[in-house]
């Protein structure tokens, strides 16, 4: 077995660590103080320095390296694994830095795939150029939005139009004024079968009817540096009949071509967020004394950082392996491994998080460390694309009919 990385994967390495080293660490303080600085918080993509870095990646060739075909870098997702974990490493400046920043890299997919020609012009082509922000509208707060068939905003037609009427909420990215485009998904037909009956529509921001209600918090974060989280309503929203997303009916099937690429690209950036944890722990024990001694000589805090390494490891190994499937058999074909990592990678990285707050003492709680931040964003990730709980039935229905299978056989 051959677990080295292809020559281009290690060229963009190279290229992609040299520009964390140079710009995106020294950046990141300066980062949040513009935010802080700005007109419209929310409007984090207005930072001078997200510019700067923009302007640098687009000039390494660092840009929509996420994206594979004609309309990105032409990567596998098996070479953009080894990057999204660099990028995870600074998550919230790395990856809207190089425009790979979610929710818009699940939505230019989204247009890619499921797009027209008008669509991909309209759209597509300014979320490329990084010109724009997107949202991708699913969850509601009146139904288990976990199970995507019990979606209730409708959207009907009306001559030349679809109305909309409905709410949704925890709609990421949809506080930034320059969120431009939603995907939105509902219901056209209640009589249809249970995944025949959604669909996705595009609505613009400035269409009448559609209302940014609220801000959605994290644990008391608001992820302004994100572009937030958003309660939407929706009320006789009107938007012509051509921003359907392919046919009606198509919603449930283009989500699922949507979730599972996003599902891995956040499994990857997480895998950097951990080794950014585990690092800043070993600095921290490293430095600190306790009862005669430093607290890396203690038997507890080893054991930390030895699980820390092997849970790290483990995920990796599981996410490249998930990513090279992925590749070679499809997505579908890969659905048991995507089902693995997302499951398995909040958790370990939870802990590993949990256990370098600890190492930091009252610090980790605090805004001088990124610990406490990144535990919520990780917590968040236990519901993002999928809850465990429903990864974790269809995982076990489908590893027992398997079994039965093979015992039968």
């Amino acid at each position: 077995m051959d677990f080295a990385f292809d020559a281009r994967t290690e060229e963009l390495r190279a290229n992609l660590l040299d520009f964390m080293d140079a710009h995106v660490y020294p950046s990141e303080s300066v980062f949040r103080d513009q935010i802080a600085q700005l007109p419209d918080r929310w409007a984090w993509d207005s930072a001078p320095v997200l510019q700067e870095l923009r302007a640098e990646a687009r000039s390494r060739g660092l840009w929509n390296l996420f994206l594979p075909g004609e309309h990105g870098a032409g990567l596998t997702n098996l070479q953009y694994a080894a990057l999204a974990e660099i990028t995870g490493r600074s998550i919230h400046l790395a990856p809207p830095a190089l425009n790979c920043a979610a929710p818009d890299t699940g939505n230019m997919e989204t247009l890619v795939v499921a797009g027209s020609e008008a669509q991909k012009q309209r759209w597509l082509k300014p979320l490329l150029d990084g010109e724009i922000r997107s949202a991708f509208a699913m969850t509601e707060p009146d139904v288990a939005s976990s199970d995507a068939t019990n979606i209730e905003l409708s959207i009907v037609r009306d001559g030349d139009e679809y109305v909309l009427n409905g709410r949704k909420w925890w709609i990421t990215g949809a506080m930034n004024p320059n969120c431009a485009i939603f995907i939105v998904m509902g219901k056209t037909d209640t009589e249809a079968d249970r995944h025949r009956q959604q669909s996705m529509i595009l609505v613009p921001r400035d269409t009448a009817g559609l209302e940014v209600v609220r801000d959605m918090h994290v644990f008391g974060y608001d992820d302004h540096e994100h572009g937030g989280h958003a309660e939407l309503r929706f009320t006789d929203v009107r938007v012509p009949a051509e921003n359907l997303l392919m046919g009606e009916g198509d919603g449930f099937a283009i989500a699922q071509m949507r979730l599972g690429p996003g599902r891995i690209h956040h499994c990857m950036r997480s895998i950097g967020i951990a080794e950014r944890a585990l690092e800043m722990m070993c600095e921290r024990v490293d430095s600190r004394r306790a009862f005669g001694k430093k607290l890396s000589e203690q038997g507890v805090i080893r054991d930390w950082v030895a699980e820390s390494r092997v849970r790290i490891e483990q995920l990796r190994l599981l996410t490249l392996k998930t990513a090279w499937l992925m590749d070679t058999v499809g997505n579908k074909g890969a659905h048991t491994e995507i089902q693995a990592i997302k499951i398995a990678t909040p958790a370990a990285v939870e802990w590993i998080l949990d256990k370098a707050i600890q190492a930091h003492g009252a610090g980790g709680l605090s805004q001088d460390f990124l610990l406490a931040h990144m535990a919520a964003q990780i917590r968040t990730l236990r519901f993002a694309d999928g809850p465990d709980e429903v990864h974790k039935f269809t995982l076990a229905r489908e590893e027992l009919r398997r079994q039965a299978a093979k015992r039968e056989a």
